[in-house]
């Protein structure tokens, strides 16, 4: 990775499970931020899970998270361990672990424990607790961000490798914003939610933080599936996309959008979109008026009854441990009616066809992620009118079924952290990671949606040359130079535009042929295939490095006046020569 748009975020962790373990003990201790955590397990249990990570990876094991530390919020299951949801009435033992908790253990990941929330997942400020206010990893008199406080802050102190939270209105990404970290945001569903207590259970999102996009990117994969236990879990489309296409073009609001930003988040939204539109990404204004009216809906309308059929009976006990401000939203919901919560669906259905229309001819929404950073004592006085502002840009992207990855931006004047969104459609999910990627400068993005089928080329399909763009349209991912065996001959064909014709002689009669090699989705192959043009097919090819993958070759007949080049090695060198 290399600094790009707005610089290199990435920390990579050092040393063995069990030396990393002993690490965030030390620094636990040294920040002495007791708010952040609920449950924190004794030291002496999560070294022994280190040290029977090594053991695995000295058995063979292959690990792909070994010895990464989690931060889990504590409205999310973790077995022999309590889920409080930030009540103390409400706690019990959880029997089995949450799915995306258990793939992240089986990968080799450690829990270190469960962090503190807004509490029943309710705020996106972080002082909604009887466990105290979480206060900013770096700037203490000022808040966290919620309700997945806890999870963003033990990333942010360097405690926790990843943080998990939840998000049903902005939870795992305003608290990125704040602490200057990556929130991944994946399509609902993609992550189940198995084992987690729900605030609005048809918009509740599992989330990841990290302090750089590949460990965030990495954590999502691993948690990603379809989870028979979560009945509103979902499966990665046959036509995913696997890639952006190089050439970017995002959409980014109005001014008369951005009214509701403080003046220092004005300044550097802007000076954001300018880096980022220097760096050689297309911006154009869209009007997004109808997004922000939806977002609306989860607080202010019927939506939230959802609330209240998740712990509004519970709260009609009237627990001690119950936060006030908590409890009027969810006890709100009792003036919703059948006919209104109906009314708010059909909006979001209209509102999220219009989404869909006004995002067609863009890759992605650049937004920022929220609108200020205020202080623990100005939410103290303003709970409500706070928390609604922080949420302007968040609210929506659950109702209307979008995914977001959240990252930095460029500081504000007086170097606070300030973030921004990038907002996609449903499983538009890597698009968004490539997006975010160009803005944070990773040279090579990391991978969520996989595996994808592998495609070789050979000529007119190679980066940089006139069908390329094919391969873009479907979401084909650039996976690296190859080459075939001895086994193949290529020629040049006589075609518009001209292609090279990669036939198969047999062992020894041929030559090594470089290529490149693309992942794409199960159905994108199928397109792709079901628009080939005589003579060109698609076969099994056989790599120099013992696999074979589905690649071009053309019928025997067409090379019969073809012009052999097999001793150019490749196409390109053959247009090229002198190069």
């Amino acid at each position: 990775m290399t600094a790009g748009v707005l610089g290199n975020i990435a920390v990579q962790p050092q040393g063995s499970p069990t030396e990393r373990v002993a690490a965030a003990y030390r620094r636990i201790a040294e920040v002495d931020r007791p708010e952040v955590w609920i449950t924190l397990r004794e030291e002496g249990d999560v070294a022994a899970d280190a040290a029977a990570i090594e053991q695995r990876l000295a058995d063979g094991k292959s690990l792909p998270l070994a010895g990464i530390l989690v931060a889990v919020k504590d409205n999310i299951d973790v077995a022999e361990l309590p889920t409080t949801a930030a009540c103390p009435e409400f706690a019990y033992t959880a029997a089995v672990t949450a799915a995306s908790i258990q793939r992240l253990i089986e990968a080799g990941a450690i829990v270190l424990g469960k962090t503190n929330l807004d509490q029943f997942a309710t705020g996106l400020v972080g002082t909604r607790s009887p466990y105290g206010a979480v206060r900013n990893a770096h700037y203490p008199e000022l808040i966290s961000g919620g309700s997945s406080s806890g999870s963003a802050v033990a990333v942010a102190l360097g405690i926790a490798d990843i943080g998990i939270g939840t998000d049903t209105a902005g939870s795992g990404r305003v608290p990125a914003a704040l602490h200057g970290i990556v929130g991944i945001k994946a399509t609902l569903g993609v992550i189940p939610a198995h084992g987690v207590v729900p605030a609005c259970a048809d918009y509740d999102a599992v989330t990841v933080f990290a302090t750089d996009l590949d460990r965030a990117v990495a954590a999502a994969a691993v948690m990603a599936g379809p989870e028979a236990r979560d009945p509103r879990s979902r499966s990665w489309p046959a036509d995913v996309h696997l890639a952006a296409p190089k050439a970017l073009r995002l959409a980014i609001p109005r001014a008369e959008d951005l009214a509701g930003l403080s003046e220092p988040y004005r300044d550097a939204f802007a000076r954001t979109v300018g880096a980022v539109t220097d760096s050689g990404v297309a911006t154009e204004e869209v009007d997004i008026s109808a997004l922000l009216d939806a977002a609306r809906l989860l607080y202010d309308g019927a939506i939230v009854a959802e609330r209240y059929a998740a712990v509004g009976t519970f709260l009609d006990t009237a627990p001690a441990g119950a936060d006030p401000t908590v409890t009027a939203i969810i006890d709100a919901a009792r003036a919703t009616t059948g006919p209104g919560f109906a009314d708010d669906l059909d909006t979001l259905a209209r509102t999220r066809a219009a989404a869909t229309a006004l995002l067609a001819d863009f890759h992605g929404l650049l937004l920022p992620t929220t609108t200020e950073h205020p202080s623990i004592a100005a939410v103290r006085a303003d709970p409500l009118g706070i928390n609604r502002r922080m949420g302007t840009y968040t609210n929506f992207c659950n109702l209307l079924d979008m995914a977001a990855v959240a990252v930095p931006g460029l500081p504000t004047a007086d170097g606070l952290p300030f973030g921004v969104m990038v907002v996609v459609p449903a499983f538009a999910d890597q698009i968004a990671v490539d997006i975010a990627a160009r803005i944070v400068g990773v040279d090579t993005p990391p991978l969520l949606v996989g595996p994808g089928i592998e495609l070789a080329v050979f000529g007119a399909h190679l980066r940089g040359q006139p069908l390329h763009w094919q391969l873009e349209e479907i979401g084909a991912r650039f996976a690296g130079e190859i080459r075939t065996t001895a086994a193949y001959r290529l020629t040049a064909l006589d075609t518009t535009p001209p292609k090279p014709g990669l036939v198969r002689h047999g062992d020894g009669l041929g030559a090594p042929i470089l290529g490149e090699l693309f992942l794409l989705s199960a159905a994108a192959l199928g397109t792709f295939l079901a628009a080939l043009p005589a003579p060109m097919a698609l076969t099994s090819i056989e790599l120099s490095d013992g696999r074979s993958v589905i690649g071009f070759t053309c019928t025997y007949d067409a090379t019969k006046t073809a012009t052999d080049i097999t001793h150019f090695g490749a196409w390109k060198p053959y247009l090229n020569p002198h190069t």
